[in-house]
């Protein structure tokens, strides 16, 4: 029997981010308390910028941002915002959608494959994924479970399962 498998893909879909910033952009501007006080949240090339008047209301605008990827499935941990900036009058906040699973990671999710998963479950790097095989689905499905448990500094997610 050939060998069943699944990738582990670190992937954000660029739709449901544009879908979130959009909705934080409308609560922005119908809230009171942004009320003349040029706050805003757009993209500024592949980043996203936040600006406002004050540092605390740019981080306000932050968190509308990380509450609308919230809702829409997006975990924050590919979320890369920086520090408030004072840039001029204006407080900003440049933050990046980080995707792919870097080479130094993918070695971290494999080792902890190698350690604690099951016998005979293979792990291999391949670009930015992680394909994962084994003869036995149960044994993947159990690979699957043991990461979801573990608390990574990127998001993870799995796909292609064969």
């Amino acid at each position: 029997m050939a060998d069943s498998s699944f990738d582990i893909v670190s992937k954000v879909e660029r739709q449901e981010v544009d879908n979130a910033l959009n909705q934080a952009a409308k609560e922005i501007s119908q809230r009171y308390d942004f009320k003349g006080t040029g706050a805003s949240i757009t993209w500024s090339g592949e980043k996203i910028l936040m600006e406002a008047n004050g540092e605390e209301r740019v981080k306000a605008i932050l968190d509308i941002f990380q509450s609308k990827l919230i809702k829409r499935g997006i975990s924050l941990k590919s979320l890369d915002a920086g520090e408030p900036q004072l840039s001029g009058k204006e407080y900003k906040i440049f933050a990046s959608i980080e995707e792919g699973i870097s080479q130094e990671n993918a070695k971290k999710v494999a080792k902890v494959i190698r350690d604690e998963g099951p016998k005979g479950v293979k792990a291999q790097v391949q670009g930015d994924e992680l394909r994962v095989s084994s003869k036995s689905r149960d044994d993947l499905q159990a690979v699957q479970a043991l990461l979801k448990g573990k608390d990574f500094d990127f998001a993870i997610q799995f796909v292609n399962y064969r």
